[in-house]
Parts: structure tokens; C-alpha cells; sequence
């Protein structure tokens, strides 16, 4: 019912967050262990306690300060704070102050945005070796410089991910004079590295070892020469290099090793000076480089003694296999190997892990943008090496291939595409079960916790779970357990995970098998739970899809039922149709429509106050998106299907705005509108609001106009039930039109229908400017009408009544969503009298609505058939059929009708034999 492709959330700081800090929201936050009264805890040694404390996540350590002085003191521990991963969290100035005290030997820190960087001068850490900073586009000079000014004992400095494009050589030159120790540096997206700023690195910071100056717009390319001691070098993504300069420059590096030109112009001859003349160099990679893989030649491998060149046209895996001296076994798993071996000297380790670094960097980055060239790539060993990599020790690495993996299968995010081919080699190689080891491996609380890296496999089971081929792959190893348990395991601070796997079930549900096993594993119960309690937008948006896809199987299972039993589902759901969010309020009113066809649950939603949220909802979308009103109309549609629901919409004043979605262009629209007409017009005050809000003119235009045979159909039949006498017995209530009488009034209305239902039905009108209107408008139902109203087809079938003709016209006349239409016992009674009604054109049209409610495979003919027995409607067929002065087209259908009947009954016979 929705798009199902993961959209890619901003990772902009003013989304929700858990927020770091010394106050009551933290304690909800720890650690939901097992209350066990007969232990002291207070009086662990400090030593056992410390220990324990160092599972813990940063949040729930900073918690202890609110429980206890022993747990205070003990939670202050300088070995607990070594590092500091802040990147799930909102710091800011706030929880810099309330971690201040705790961060005095703090050595590693990880966050996001530039107001965290602001905040983490507050922290006073000046022992901090490493720094990692992901999404600071905003991150300025001042504030840059002012981070490594206060860290002269900077070792790592990575700021990446996105654009730095605020950060200029001015600011690359203040860490060199004030950083001697550093040896990495990782900057990506600066406008400009001038040779200033690169001397001045290589004068003050000896022990640099690795640089990267990712998606630069401008780099000194000769000044780089002077990097002597630089062993690893990417300028992945740089532009506006000259080339010739650069391979003569860098072949003088005579410490290099490794050398990524990924996403850049390089060219063949600069590739092949670099590998001739690098003296050390081992490692050139050049993926997604257009200008080399354009002059090279696809059959030769570029590769020397000692030194590989790993391109989208070399074989990667084989490439980084290489490397390893005392490895015999080449195949698919070079990176498994390599960490498998017993003997590992230090430099191959230093090579590898870099490879895998710069790897994962590249290979995401080519996923977001998903070039063509790529296609064969991913299918020959992209997604083989993606899943590698997934395993690698270094957790950035994993969240790079985790997400990669779930954006390259998606081709079209918006369209809901997925290319099979990539996901089916992502399952293939064992996706599946990678993606949800990763996600499983990283329970909430514990301090080596990769939440990010758990988000991103989500992730990709969330698109993979698009397919329909992959859904049962994914049930078959235990995913939907698996996702399941992850709801259960993270805590609400996790909205990332918990959105990614709520939307994987989502996806899964909308399956029949699939959605069996959701509802087994415990499903039902956690997308309740997510409903109920979580703020997050996101979490509660596919919490309501899954539990709408769950609810969507009809009679095949009885999940429809089973969600409604839930304790708080439907109130839950009802009470999401008042979120500030569009999405939130179109996937809670889907899931409302598709429970509402469930007895039970239809009057427990009404008894929750569902009719007059949906009704709010209805009068407040007419400018929202279609999605919104197809449901939030949808909804009163089901809800409308029980007479007292019905009065209540009308009492609720629904009546209006159903009209107005009635009026839209949009066919899913004015069709769900037209079916909640339809079921209200059933009910005489429901009728007279219909005329007197304008809602015949507006019926009338679908009965003509609508590209859909469904709206046509039930627009048609909403104008009968207006016209066929039962509004009359209210008619006391008041004239509609000033000046004239009510009598009048209602004989106008009626004409007026009772024309537009003869066009429906007969195809044909005695007015010419109607003719021109149905010939302007209904171009597209042309056909429809002519097959089902052909005056030489109807001659031949009443005269001779042959099997042939009957099936002709019948399958002519079919309208294949109506087989989804039940009726109640009432509604079946009233088509039943029109029969016997003095107007031709509704004996025509109720004949031709009871024809669709018994077409023969209909979900509900059944049903219905009984019914019409139930109302002795086979003598009423019987006379219609034969009646002498009756439209040839109600004795045609009332034929089929009675054929039906007859079809139906000597099934069920045959059944019960």
C-alpha cells in the first residue's frame, strides 16, 4: 500500500535524539536487567564493579552518577572512559558539561555534526589522541581550529563522510603546527589543500602515515611530494588534478604503500608511471575511474611484480590475495583468509586493513550515486566483496559495506525498485545471514555496541525484503525471528534500528506466508509495542504499515483478527491518525481501513473513537497527498459498512469532505470516496445530506467520467439508492434549494440520477450534449460500455438464451475489483425490490449490480448467493427475466443472475458430498 524502499534518513541533528547528561531521561535508559533482590550490589569490590560498569554504554555509565555516591565515584573511573562514542546521541553544550568531569583521560571520541564539535571544547579532554567527526558541513575554521589548538596530543584526526567544505588550508595548517604527533589525517569535501598547507604538514608532523583528502576540489598535487614519511595516500573523489605532475611527484614518495585515485581522472599512462616508478608502493586502487577504464585494456592485468592495481576491471578479490605471502587459496574470501591466517606480520595487516578502509569508502560512495558503468561490476564481485567487508574488524568498515549493501540494490528509491540480479547475488553469497549476524551481534547497553553498523544491516534487509522472490529467502534463515527480537532488544533511544526492522517486517507482511510467520514470532505484539510507545516518526510510520500488511490477507489467515485482539492496537492506531506527521497518519488510517473489514474490529475502532478521528482526519487531508486521502477515506469506507458507523459518519459530518475527495482527479481517490458514498447513501439522512452538501452532482460526474469501472459502478449505485423511494420517508426534514418545493426538489435530483445511471448501465443517452460529454469524457470506457450494452448480442442471448451468448456478455460486463465487494443482508434486500420498481433503469441497474455480487470465483458469491435465496430472490429473477414490458438489459442480467445462482448451489452441493 506504500513505497517500501528505504528512504535515507538526513542525519542532521535536529532529529530526535537521546541526549548525554545528568538528569531523569537517563535513567529510563539503563540497562533492563532482572531485578535480583538478594544481592547487594553496593558491595561488590570496586574492581568486580568496574569491570561490570565497562559493558555498559556511555549513557547508561553516565547514568550511575543519578544512583548512588559509591556508584558515582566508581562510574567516574578514568579506565571507563577512554573512549567515547557519541554519534547515537544529540551533544550538546549540556552533556558536554555533564561528561566534562568523566573525560579527563579520555583518549577517543566519536561524533557527529558541527554543533557537537562546538560542544566538545567544553569537555576538557587534552588527552584526546583520536577525533572522529562524521556530517560537520557546517563545521568552520574557528570552530576546527579550535578543537586541534586544545588537542596537542592528536594522533587521528578524521572528519569525513560528507562535505567540509568550510574548512580551508588556513585551518589545515593550524593543525600542523599544532598536532607534531599526528599521523592520520582524513578531511573530506575541502574546497582547496594548497601547497602551504601540505608543507606545512610534512615540516611539523614527521610521523604522518596516512592522509586522505577525500572529494577535494583542489589539491597541490606536487606539493604532496614532500609527504615524505606518508605511507598511505587517497585523494578519492579529488578533482581538477593534473596528472602527468602528479605521477611524477608521487613516484618520489619513497615511503608510499598504498595509493587510492578512486573517483578520479586518472589515466592509464599515469597509472602505469606510478607502478614502474613508486619505489615501495604495493597498492593502486582506481575504482570508478572512467578515463583509465576507458584506455585500458580489459584483458591485461596492470598489475607488476609485488604491486596490484584494484579497479572495477581487475578481479579485486584475487588482487588483495596476492598480498599475502604464504596464502595458497584464491577465491571469493581473500579478506576471510587473510584474517584466518595464524602467521600475520604487521605490515600486511597496516595494508589490508587500509584496503578495506578505503574500500568500503569508495564502494559506499559509488552506491549513493549508483553510476551505469557499475551494473556489470556489482554482479561480477561488488556484492561478493561488499559482504566481505562486512566482516571486517574495524566497525566504520562495516557500517560502509552494510550500507552500501542496502542502497546498491535499489535502482529507483522513490518507485519502490529494486534490481533483482543485484539482490539475488547479495542472497546468493549469504547476505541474508551477514546482514543479520551484524544486526544481532550488537545488543543495546553494551559498551563495544556498533549501533550504526546494527542500523545499516537493517537496512538492507529492509530493501532486500522489497522482492518478492526474497521475501521467503529471508524467512528461510530465521530473519523474521530475527527482526522481531531486534525490536524486543533496542531500547526507544534506538530509532534507527527500530524503524529498519519494523520497516523489513513491513515488507515481509505484505506476504502471505511471510505474514503468518510475523504474527508467530511474536510480531504482532512488538509493532503493537512500537505503536504505542515510540515518538519517533519513523518507528511509528512503518510500525502502522506492518500492522496495515498483516491486516491485509482477508479471510487467509487470521492476522486481521489477531492485531485487533491486541491489547491498545486499535486505540494505538487511532490515536496516530492525529500525528503531526503525513506519514504517520496515512499508514495508521491504511492499517484502520484494512482492520475495519473485520466485524469485530469495525465496532471496536467506532467504540475507540475512530469515526470521529477518521472523519477529523478526512476534513483536514484535502490538500494532502493522495496517499493520505485514498486511506483516511478508505478507512470510513470499512467503517461505513455497519449501519450504525454509518449514521455516526453522517451525525460526525463526513459526509462534506468525502464528497470533496469524490471530486478528485486522482481514480484511487474518488474511488475509495465513491465506495464510502455508496455505503452511506444506504441510510436515508445519509442520502438527503448527499443531495443537500452536493454530492449527486459530484456522483453523477463519476458515473460519467471516472476512468475507473469501480467508481463508475458504486457512484452509479449510490445514485440508486438516492433515487429508488426509501430517501422520501425523511423528506420532512426541509427543502435543500431556496424557492423551491420539496417535492420538486427531489424530482429534479431524481431525474437527474435516473439519467446518469441509464448512461452507466445502457452506454446510451437521449440527450445529444450529454452524448458529447460521454464521448469527451469516458473515452477510455468506450469499449466497456459497448460490450456490455450491444443491442445485436442482447437480441440474440433473450431470444435464444444460448450458453455462449451468456458467457459472452457476462465476462463483458465483469468488474473484476467488484469480486471484492460483500454486501449485507439489507443491501442485497434493497437491490432485490429495485427489482420490482417501477423505474426500467433501476430494475437494470440493480440486475446488473447483483450480476457482479455473484460473478462466479468472486470472493464473496457465496455469500451473496445465500442471501438471495435467504430473500427468496429467485422468483423475483425469474419474473424480471420474463417480464414482457421489462428493459431487455435487466432480463439479460437477471438470467446471469439466476444462472449464477445456479453455478453457486451445485458447487456446494458438490463440496458437501
Amino acid at each position: 500500500m506504500t513505497r517500501r524502499v528505504q528512504q535515507k534518513v538526513s542525519h542532521s541533528m535536529d532529529q530526535s535524539k537521546a541526549v548525554i547528561g545528568n538528569n531523569s531521561e537517563l535513567d529510563g535508559g539503563c540497562l533492563n536487567l532482572p531485578a535480583i533482590s538478594e544481592v547487594d550490589w553496593t558491595r561488590l569490590p570496586a574492581d568486580t564493579a568496574i569491570q561490570i560498569f565497562s559493558y555498559l554504554s556511555c549513557r547508561d555509565r553516565a547514568s550511575l552518577s543519578s544512583t548512588c555516591r559509591a556508584y558515582r565515584l566508581l562510574g567516574s573511573s578514568p579506565c571507563l572512559w577512554s573512549s567515547l562514542d557519541l554519534r547515537p546521541y544529540k551533544f550538546d553544550t549540556s552533556a558536554a558539561e555533564s561528561l566534562s568531569s568523566r573525560c579527563t583521560n579520555l583518549q577517543a571520541l566519536w561524533f557527529r555534526g558541527a554543533l557537537s564539535a562546538d560542544a566538545m571544547i567544553i569537555l576538557q579532554a587534552r588527552r584526546l589522541r583520536e577525533i572522529n567527526v562524521e556530517f560537520c558541513g557546517e563545521l568552520t575554521d574557528a570552530i576546527f581550529s579550535a578543537i586541534v589548538a586544545r588537542h596537542e596530543m592528536l594522533e587521528i584526526l578524521h572528519f569525513g563522510l560528507d562535505v567540509c567544505d568550510r574548512i580551508s588550508s588556513d585551518a589545515i595548517k593550524t593543525v600542523a603546527y599544532c598536532c607534531p604527533k599526528l599521523r592520520r589525517l582524513w578531511l573530506a569535501g575541502v574546497r582547496e589543500v594548497n601547497g602551504d598547507a601540505i608543507n606545512a604538514l610534512a615540516k611539523h608532523c614527521r610521523q604522518l602515515v596516512e592522509v586522505g583528502f577525500i572529494d577535494s576540489g583542489c589539491v597541490d598535487e606536487a606539493a604532496l611530494e614532500n609527504l615524505s614519511s606518508v605511507r598511505y595516500l587517497s585523494i578519492a573523489g579529488a578533482r581538477n588534478l593534473n596528472w602527468s605532475s602528479a605521477a611524477i611527484a608521487w613516484s618520489k614518495l619513497t615511503s608510499l604503500v598504498g595509493l587510492d585515485t578512486s573517483r578520479t581522472n586518472i589515466n592509464l599512462s599515469s597509472v602505469m608511471r606510478l607502478l614502474s616508478s613508486s619505489r615501495n608502493l604495493k597498492v593502486l586502487i582506481a575504482l570508478n575511474c572512467p578515463v583509465f577504464e576507458a584506455e585500458a585494456d580489459t584483458s591485461m592485468m596492470y598489475d607488476q611484480k609485488g604491486k596490484v592495481v584494484l579497479s572495477l576491471i581487475s578481479e579485486i578479490v584475487k588482487g588483495v590475495a596476492s598480498l599475502f605471502s604464504d596464502t595458497t587459496e584464491i577465491n571469493n574470501g581473500a579478506f576471510q583468509n587473510w584474517r584466518k591466517l595464524k602467521v600475520r606480520d604487521r605490515i600486511s595487516d597496516e595494508i589490508v586493513s587500509w584496503i578495506e578502509w578505503v574500500l568500503s569508502h569508495s564502494l559506499m560512495r559509488i552506491s549513493k550515486k549508483n553510476p551505469k558503468e557499475c551494473d556489470d561490476f556489482w554482479l561480477r564481485q561488488g556484492a561478493t566483496l561488499l559482504l566481505s567487508l562486512m566482516e571486517s574488524s574495524q566497525q566504520e568498515v562495516q557500517e560502509r559495506a552494510a550500507y552500501a549493501v542496502a542502497t546498491f540494490v535499489v535502482i529507483d528509491d522513490q518507485n519502490a525498485m529494486v534490481d533483482c540480479q543485484r539482490a539475488e547475488a547479495i542472497l546468493r553469497h549469504g547476505g541474508v545471514q551477514l546482514l543479520l549476524d551484524l544486526a544481532r551481534s550488537c545488543p543495546e547497553g553494551l559498551q563495544s555496541t556498533n549501533r550504526l553498523a546494527a542500523e545499516e544491516a537493517a537496512g538492507g534487509l529492509w530493501n532486500l525484503s522489497v522482492g518478492e522472490d526474497h521475501k521467503g529467502a529471508i524467512a528461510r534463515v530465521g530473519g523474521i525471528k530475527a527482526l522481531v527480537d531486534l525490536i524486543f532488544k533496542w531500547s526507544s533511544r534506538n530509532d534507527g534500528v527500530l524503524e529498519r526492522a519494523a520497516g523489513a517486517l513491513a515488507n515481509l507482511a505484505a506476504d502471505d506466508k511471510c505474514s503468518l510467520e510475523v504474527a508467530r514470532a511474536g510480531g504482532v505484539h512488538a509493532l503493537v509495542m512500537l505503536a504505542r510507545s515510540f515518538m519517533f516518526e519513523g518507528v511509528q510510520e512503518q510500525a502502522a504499515r506492518a500492522l496495515a500488511n498483516l491486516a491485509a490477507h482477508g479471510d487467509s489467515n487470521s492476522n486481521n483478527a489477531d492485531v485487533g485482539l491486541e491489547t491498545g492496537a486499535l486505540e494505538a492506531l487511532v490515536q496516530l491518525t492525529f500525528s503531526k506527521h503525513e506519514g504517520v497518519r496515512q499508514e495508521a488510517a491504511g492499517a484502520l481501513w484494512n482492520l475495519s473489514f473485520d466485524d469485530r474490529n469495525r465496532e471496536a475502532i467506532a467504540a475507540a473513537d475512530g469515526v470521529e478521528a477518521l472523519v477529523a482526519l478526512v476534513r483536514s487531508c484535502s490538500s494532502s497527498s493522495q496517499g493520505l486521502q485514498e486511506r483516511a477515506a478508505g478507512a470510513l469506507w470499512g467503517l461505513s459498512l455497519s449501519e450504525a458507523n454509518s449514521i455516526a459518519i453522517g451525525r460526525e459530518g463526513g459526509v462534506a469532505p468525502l464528497i470533496t475527495l469524490a471530486q478528485s482527479a486522482v481514480v484511487d481517490v474518488h474511488e475509495t470516496a465513491a465506495g464510502a458514498l455508496w455505503n452511506l447513501a444506504f441510510n436515508p439522512g445519509n442520502a438527503l445530506c448527499i443531495v443537500e452538501d452536493g454530492g449527486v452532482q459530484a456522483l453523477i460526474h463519476l458515473c460519467s467520467s471516472s476512468l475507473s469501472k469501480m467508481a463508475r459502478f458504486m457512484a452509479a449505485l449510490a445514485l440508486a439508492y438516492i433515487v429508488d423511494g426509501r430517501m422520501e420517508d425523511i423528506a420532512s426534514i426541509g427543502s435543500s434549494l431556496e424557492g423551491t418545493s420539496e417535492s420538486e426538489n427531489l424530482d429534479v435530483i431524481r431525474r437527474m440520477a435516473l439519467k446518469h445511471i441509464e448512461d452507466f448501465v445502457l452506454g446510451t443517452s437521449e440527450s445529444e450534449n450529454l452524448d458529447v460529454l460521454r464521448r469527451m469524457a469516458l473515452k477510455h470506457i468506450e469499449d466497456f460500455v459497448r460490450s456490455f450494452s450491444d443491442p445485436q448480442t442482447f437480441a440474440t442471448a433473450l431470444v435464444s438464451a444460448v450458453p455462449t451468448s451468456l458467457a459472452q456478455i457476462t465476462e463483458g460486463a465483469r468488474i473484476p475489483e467488484a469480486a471484492h465487494l460483500r454486501c449485507s443482508g439489507a443491501e442485497i434486500g434493497r437491490f432485490v425490490s429495485m427489482l420490482r420498481n417501477p423505474s426500467s433503469i433501476l430494475k437494470a441497474c440493480a440486475a446488473f449490480a447483483l450480476l457482479q455480487f455473484t460473478m462466479p470465483g468472486g470472493r464473496h458469491s457465496m455469500h451473496h448467493t445465500n442471501l438471495l435465496q435467504n430473500v427468496g430472490a429467485p422468483r423475483v429473477l425469474q419474473s424480471t427475466s420474463a417480464a414482457a414490458i421489462a428493459p431487455v438489459e435487466a432480463k439479460i442480467f437477471a438470467k446471469i443472475v439466476l444462472r449464477n445462482l445456479e453455478h453457486h448451489q451445485n458447487q456446494h452441493v458438490e463440496a458437501s458430498i
